[in-house]
């Protein structure tokens, strides 16, 4: 049986040959939390981190409904089309119960995920706040050592707690719909300061008048928030990802966006805060599973953690002791 250090050494040579096998099986080691897998994952990421970073992160985010996968597909056909390889990692929410989740973004993007240009990974979220998994980091690194030029990442869809997708991606896009009573009551501020456009989906036919009245709506409240990194200002659009329509528009205001943030140093140096975060959440993760799993600890951790249960000690009072036996 092939030790660790053959099968790194395959599967990053799959990876970066482009091989879309080698990659789904990279990612499915890197999601894995077995002792075994994480080390086969941490030596291809680091293998991969010099062959990444040159691809155009998207975050596509909106509520439930809104038409997310299949703007996607058709977003990644026409950018197919045009020379660019796509890979899309779509984020399905998890039962809470029964902690499964559905992963069923490859049958709703069927005509894509045709295209041998084209790389669709769903991945559940998990316990994951935030509308991303607990890898999709690690992923698009993956993705882009694999040759893929434009990323996409679908998140899950809830609500507010979506702003985590922010510090993944360099362009932050909000789908919106018309016809809902106040068109405003469902997006949230946090959300909007951070969006870099907002596409206002599934304006045709009899919609596209009110779709019309809340781009009005929209643009109008945006001119009360801050001004954006590198004097980028956000702007809404209509799409109609049916037809197809507004596909090209928003993909020239993306490639505006990226022009910009390149001219003025905010696309480098928003990528380079970002890797902080990365190792602070990887620090926050790693201090976690030392507690849960080092023998050293897990008796004072399972006492701390009954005494938490039934209200002898606080939460906080309880935490504070578990760390104080680091000094």
């Amino acid at each position: 049986m092939n030790g660790p250090q053959p099968i790194t050494e395959k599967l990053l040579e799959g990876i970066l040959a482009g091989n879309r096998a080698a990659l789904a099986r990279s990612i499915t080691l890197v999601e894995s939390k077995k002792d075994s897998d994480q080390e086969i994952a941490a030596s291809l990421i680091e293998g991969c981190i010099p062959g990444a970073g040159k691809s155009l992160r998207i975050g596509v985010t909106g509520v439930p409904g809104a038409g997310k996968s299949t703007l996607i597909e058709q977003l990644g056909l026409l950018l197919i089309a045009r020379g660019h390889r796509v890979a899309v990692l779509a984020v399905d929410p998890s039962s809470r119960i029964s902690k499964g989740s559905i992963l069923g973004d490859k049958t709703r993007m069927e005509k894509l995920s045709l295209s041998t240009e084209a790389f669709i990974r769903p991945s559940p979220a998990g316990e994951t706040l935030g509308g991303v998994a607990r890898t999709t980091r690690e992923s698009i690194l993956l993705c882009e050592a694999a040759g893929f030029d434009v990323i996409l990442v679908e998140t899950v869809g809830v609500g507010q707690s979506e702003t985590a997708v922010y510090d993944l991606v360099d362009f932050f896009l909000l789908l919106q719909l018309t016809g809902a009573g106040d068109e405003l009551q469902g997006i949230k501020r946090g959300i909007i300061e951070m969006a870099d456009a907002i596409v206002i989906n599934k304006a045709e036919g009899n919609n596209r008048d009110n779709a019309l009245k809340t781009k009005g709506m929209l643009e109008i409240s945006m001119h009360y928030y801050p001004e954006k990194p590198g004097g980028w200002k956000p702007q809404v659009l209509l799409c109609s990802a049916l037809e197809g329509s507004g596909l090209e528009d928003l993909w020239d205001l993306i490639q505006e966006f990226k022009k910009l943030g390149m001219q003025s140093g905010t696309l480098l140096e928003n990528r380079r805060n970002q890797n902080i975060k990365w190792f602070q959440q990887s620090l926050d993760a790693g201090l976690r599973d030392y507690f849960y799993r080092n023998p050293r600890y897990r008796k004072t951790f399972d006492a701390l953690q009954r005494m938490v249960q039934d209200g002898s000690i606080s939460p906080f009072r309880a935490a504070g002791q578990l760390l104080s036996q680091l000094e």
